[in-house]
């Protein structure tokens, strides 16, 4: 497997602020709304000028799209990294369950900055766009990483059915847990909803995701 060139210094600073002005967008759309908050408004809380704001994003609520990559980024990281000759089924759950796991303040901090921009795209539209969007790119980068446990013998349809069955999995779980006062862990948690989702869903979808066994 060929490795990725470390990225530059400048790439760095400029994840760095995108995120920066991620996380502004994301705390002001989950106290005030995305209705009540202006771009201006998510500029001047990131610290950075409106025309570096527009520079990295179209909208304001594209400007959370890094924070919602993020999640899809990690939990693919951990099914790439799966031990060689693991049955794609019981990978694709430990990675989901790694994934959504909230071993530390931190990551659960970021389930519930999730919760919070689900539960404020209830109202807009724009926002659930963006949201929408970043699981569509989830699903295409998905694809390939998926591929790899065919060994080159699974058809093109049954990786893209995998791939889209595994990111609505972890979409309907996280949306689901959004509308309840479930916590981070434990029953109702996006962990154990994403894993049942990852269940329900790839029984049957496709003889390369059940492989002859009970996902159960």
């Amino acid at each position: 497997m060929s490795t990725k060139p470390s990225p530059s210094l400048t790439e760095r600073r400029k994840a760095a602020t995108q995120l920066d002005i991620a996380h502004a967008a994301a705390e002001l759309f989950a106290t005030r709304g995305p209705h009540e908050t202006t771009a201006e408004e998510i500029a001047r809380q990131a610290g950075v000028a409106l025309r570096t704001f527009y520079r990295y994003f179209r909208s304001k609520q594209d400007a959370v799209s890094p924070l919602l990559a993020d999640g899809a980024d990690r939990w693919r990281a951990h099914l790439e990294a799966a031990e060689p000759g693991t049955p794609l089924p019981r990978a694709l759950e430990a990675a989901v369950e790694h994934a959504l796991a909230a071993p530390d303040e931190a990551a659960a901090q970021a389930l519930l900055r999730t919760r919070g921009l689900l539960r404020a795209a209830a109202d807009d539209p724009a926002l659930r766009a963006v949201w929408y969007r970043v699981n569509q790119e989830s699903e295409e980068r998905l694809a390939p990483v998926v591929a790899r446990f065919g060994d080159g013998h699974a058809e093109a349809v049954e990786v893209r059915l995998v791939a889209a069955a595994a990111t609505d999995a972890i979409r309907i779980a996280l949306e689901t847990w959004a509308g309840t006062g479930a916590g981070v862990q434990g029953p109702g948690s996006p962990a154990e909803l994403a894993v049942h989702c990852l269940r329900q869903l790839l029984t049957g979808v496709s003889p390369m995701a059940a492989g002859g066994q009970d996902l159960r």
